[in-house]
C-alpha cells in the first residue's frame, strides 16, 4: 500500500484512519467513513480499487467534478473514467468497450445513471469488486442535501450482494448517520469517525453592515488567490460579481439562472485561474475540487450547519491556512423562512426550521466557533482556545475596519518560509503545462507542493521525489521542467541548499510571536509551566499549547523536566501506541479521566518532538511539584473567582497580614502580592 501511495499519489505516509479504512476495504467489509473535506476521503477507496482486480465504481453527484477527478487520476497513473449526461451517446459507448476489456480502474457516475435499466444489466456483466458511494448524506431525508437518487441505491446489496461498499461523506449527524446505514443496508458496516476539526480554517463571523467595502478589504489581503463568495439570491451574486469587476478585481457570477454552458464556463475559468474570484448562490452549489481556495466569504449565512461546513470545506483543501468570513444579520432569517416556508411536507419543515436556528446560534454565540460546530457533530474539542476563530482571539466585531480584524488572522497564519519569487516561477510552469493540457493547475502540482520546492530546492530526481506530491509518474512527466527552474534560480542567485530529506524535516517557526518566544526562553531555563504561565498572565493550559506549537515548527526545546512520573508515562505512550496521537478525547476517556488533558498533551508533545530522555528528576517534574504546593495551598493556580477577589480587597484593607491572607484563601503569598499588584493595590 505505502508503494502504490508514493507512486501514484507522492505521499509518503497515509494520514489518519487511512489506513484501517483501505485494510477494512481489502476485506471485503462495508464501511461508512466520515472525514471532513480535504482529509482524504477519496484514498480510501482509490488505493483499493488498484489493489482489486475488477472494476471500481464511484457514486457522486457532483458531475461537474467528475472530469477533473478522473483528468487528476490519469496524471498519476491511474486509468480512470466517467459517464455522465455530459457526454454523447458515442464517447459513453467507447468508455463501456475500454470497461469491459478492462482497461478501466474507476469509473465515476451520477446515481441518476444507475436508474437506468439498460445501465444496470450492463453492470452486471462486469466485475465489479468495490463500490463508493461519495456525498453519502445526500441519501437521508436528515441531511442537509437529500436528493431523491440517492434513495435508489439501496438496490445496489440486491444486485452485488458481495461487492463491499464503502459510503463516505464530510457531513452527517448521528441521525444521518443512521439514515445512511438503514437506507444502504450495508452489512455489518465498521464505521469510522475522523474528527472534523479542520485546523487550518480561520471562522470568523461578522455584522453584516458596510459588507460590499468589508469584501473588498478581505479580497485584498488575498490578491490573486482563489475566493469564493456565497450569495442567497442570483440578483446578489450578479451584482456583488459586477461591483467586484467594476473594482478592478476578475470575478464571475454562478448561479441556475444561467445556462449550463456559461455555468461549466464560468467554473472552468475559476478552475484553472483565469479569474479568481466566483461569486455563488447558496442552494446551488458547487462541485469545487479546486485545493487552494484561501478565502470563503458567506454574503449570507447558510441555512444549516451542515451545509455551511460544507460550503467552507471548500477552503485549503490542501492543508495550508485559509479564512471562513461569514456576515450575519437577523433579518436575512426572513429570507430563509420565506422558502421554508414553501415546505408542504411538516416534518420536513420543522427539520429544516431546527437546522436554521441551529446556525443562527452559531452565529450569536460568545464561545469558540470551532467547539460550537464540533459538538453539532458530536465531536468534543478539549482545548480552550482554538486560536483560529474571531472569539477565541477576542476579536468579535468590526468596529472600525476591516484591517482590524485582518491583522489579528495575519497571527495565526502559517509562516510562508519559502522563496516566494522562485514560487511564483513554479505557479507560472505550472499554468503554462496545465493550458498545453487543458487541465486545472492544481492537477499538475498543488501549492504546498510548490511551497516546498521553494523552500529547499531539490536539484535531481532523488530529492524532487522527496517533495509532498511528487510520484514517479508526475517525476516522469514533469520532473525535467521544474528542476530546470528550480536549478537556474539556484545558480542566479548563488543559493547553497541544505541537503534535506522531507519526511524527516520539521519545519521551523521563523518568526515567534512575543508570547511564544517568551514561554520559549522560559522552557530553556526550565522555569515550571505555573510559573511561566503567571509570568505572561496566561492559563497554563495556553502555555501546553505554546509549547506543542514550539515542537511542530521544529523548535529545539527539552520538556522532559515538565514530564509525569516513569511509570505514568510509559502507560501514556504505551495508549498513544494503540490509539494514535491525532486526537486527546479517545487517551482522555481510554483512562477514564485518570490523567489530566494538561498531562495527556505533554506526553504527545514529547512523543512527537522525538527528544524524550528517560532521566526524568523528581524535583523537576511538574506535577510532583505541584501536588506539594496545593498540599498547603489547594487553590494555587486555580482561576480567581469574583468572590475571592472580594474577600481579598476587605482583608487587604483591613490590614491583615500577606501570610494570612494566604492562609485564608489558600493561595501562596507570592500570588497574593501579584493579585493585589494587578489591582493596584501594592507595587511591583
Amino acid at each position: 500500500m505505502d508503494a502504490l501511495l508514493k507512486e501514484h499519489f507522492g505521499y509518503d505516509e497515509f494520514r489518519p484512519m487511512q489506513r484501517d479504512i483501505i485494510e477494512n476495504v481489502l476485506q471485503k467489509r462495508d464501511s461508512l467513513v466520515l472525514m471532513p473535506t480535504g482529509g482524504g476521503k477519496s484514498l480510501c477507496y482509490q488505493i483499493p480499487a488498484l489493489k482489486f482486480e475488477g472494476l471500481t465504481i464511484v457514486i457522486s453527484p457532483l458531475i461537474s467534478l467528475m472530469k477533473d477527478q478522473v483528468d487528476n487520476l490519469k496524471t498519476n497513473g491511474i486509468n480512470a473514467e466517467y459517464i455522465n449526461s455530459t457526454l454523447s451517446f458515442r464517447e459513453i459507448d467507447e468508455i463501456k468497450k475500454k470497461i469491459q476489456r478492462k482497461e478501466v480502474k474507476i469509473l465515476y457516475v451520477a446515481p441518476e445513471r444507475l436508474a437506468l435499466e439498460d445501465f444496470k444489466i450492463f453492470l452486471t456483466t462486469l466485475q465489479i469488486s468495490l463500490i463508493a458511494i461519495d456525498e453519502a448524506h445526500c441519501i437521508s431525508e436528515w441531511g442537509h442535501d437529500f436528493r431523491k437518487d440517492y434513495r435508489n441505491l439501496k438496490f445496489l446489496k440486491n444486485l452485488f450482494p458481495n461487492v463491499p461498499v464503502i459510503a463516505l461523506t464530510a457531513t452527517a449527524t448521528l441521525k444521518v448517520r443512521e439514515d445512511i446505514l438503514k437506507q444502504l443496508s450495508l452489512k455489518e458496516p465498521k464505521i469510522f469517525i475522523s474528527s472534523f476539526n479542520r485546523k487550518n480554517l480561520n471562522l470568523i463571523v461578522m455584522q453584516k453592515k458596510n459588507v460590499f467595502n468589508k469584501i473588498l478589504s478581505l479580497i485584498k489581503e488575498h490578491i490573486n488567490e482563489p475566493i469564493i463568495i456565497y450569495c442567497f439570491s442570483r440578483k446578489d451574486t450578479e451584482k456583488i460579481a459586477q461591483r467586484l469587476n467594476e473594482n478592478g478585481f476578475k470575478s464571475l457570477p454562478y448561479h441556475a439562472g444561467l445556462s449550463n454552458e456559461i455555468r461549466k464556463q464560468n467554473q472552468e475559468l475559476f478552475i484553472k485561474d483565469k479569474v479568481n474570484i466566483i461569486v455563488a448562490t447558496i442552494a446551488f452549489g458547487m462541485g469545487i475540487d479546486k485545493p487552494d481556495v484561501r478565502l470563503i466569504i458567506h454574503h449570507t449565512f447558510s441555512k444549516s450547519i451542515e451545509g455551511y461546513y460544507q460550503e467552507i470545506g471548500r477552503a485549503g483543501r490542501d492543508g495550508i491556512s485559509s479564512d471562513c468570513v461569514l456576515f450575519y444579520s437577523k433579518g436575512d432569517k426572513r429570507k430563509h423562512e420565506f422558502f421554508i416556508d414553501q415546505i408542504q411536507d411538516e416534518i420536513v419543515k420543522n427539520i429544516a426550521l431546527g437546522k436554521l436556528n441551529k446556525m443562527m446560534v452559531y452565529c450569536e454565540n460568545t464561545f469558540c466557533r470551532r467547539k460550537n460546530i464540533l459538538r453539532y457533530f458530536g465531536e468534543f474539542f478539549p482545548e480552550q482556545n482554538c486560536q483560529g476563530c474571531d472569539i477565541c482571539l477576542n476579536f468579535r466585531e468590526i468596529k472600525k475596519s476591516i484591517t482590524d480584524k485582518s491583522l489579528i488572522f495575519e497571527k495565526i497564519k502559517e509562516v510562508k518560509s519559502y522563496d516566494k519569487i522562485l514560487f511564483e516561477k513554479l505557479r507560472t510552469l505550472r499554468r503554462k503545462i496545465a493550458d498545453e493540457r487543458n487541465f486545472p493547475p492544481f492537477i499538475i502540482f498543488g501549492d504546498i507542493s510548490l511551497r516546498e520546492m521553494s523552500m529547499y530546492f531539490p536539484r535531481n530526481d532523488k530529492e524532487f521525489l522527496d517533495i509532498n506530491g511528487v510520484g514517479q509518474r508526475k517525476l516522469n512527466d514533469f520532473g525535467n521542467l521544474f528542476l530546470e527552474v528550480i536549478n537556474s534560480y539556484i545558480k542566479e542567485n548563488n543559493i547553497i541548499p541544505e541537503k534535506f530529506h522531507r519526511r524527516n524535516h520539521k519545519k521551523r517557526v521563523r518568526h515567534l510571536s512575543k508570547n511564544y518566544q517568551k514561554t520559549k526562553e522560559m522552557i530553556l531555563k526550565k522555569i515550571q509551566i505555573e510559573k511561566i504561565a503567571e509570568v505572561q498572565e496566561l492559563k497554563e493550559g495556553t502555555i501546553i499549547n505554546h509549547i506543542e506549537k514550539l515542537i511542530e515548527g521544529g523548535e529545539k526545546i527539552d520538556i522532559n523536566y515538565l514530564l509525569p512520573s516513569r511509570e505514568n508515562l510509559e502507560i501514556i505512550k504505551s495508549a498513544f501506541k494503540k490509539i494514535g496521537t491525532e486526537r486527546l478525547a479517545p487517551i482522555y476517556n481510554y483512562f477514564d479521566e485518570r490523567y489530566s488533558y494538561e498531562e495527556i498533551r505533554l506526553v504527545r508533545a514529547i512523543i512527537k518532538s522525538g527528544n524524550y530522555s528517560e532521566e526524568i528528576s523528581e524535583e523537576n517534574n511538574y506535577y510532583k511539584r505541584l501536588e506539594k504546593i496545593k498540599e498547603n495551598f489547594p487553590n494555587a493556580y486555580e482561576p480567581w473567582k469574583t468572590e475571592e477577589d472580594n474577600e481579598l480587597r476587605k482583608l487587604y484593607l483591613v490590614n491583615t497580614p500577606i501570610d494570612e491572607i494566604a492562609q485564608i484563601l489558600k493561595r501562596q503569598p507570592n500570588a497574593i502580592k501579584s493579585r493585589l499588584g494587578k489591582f493596584g493595590l501594592v507595587g511591583d
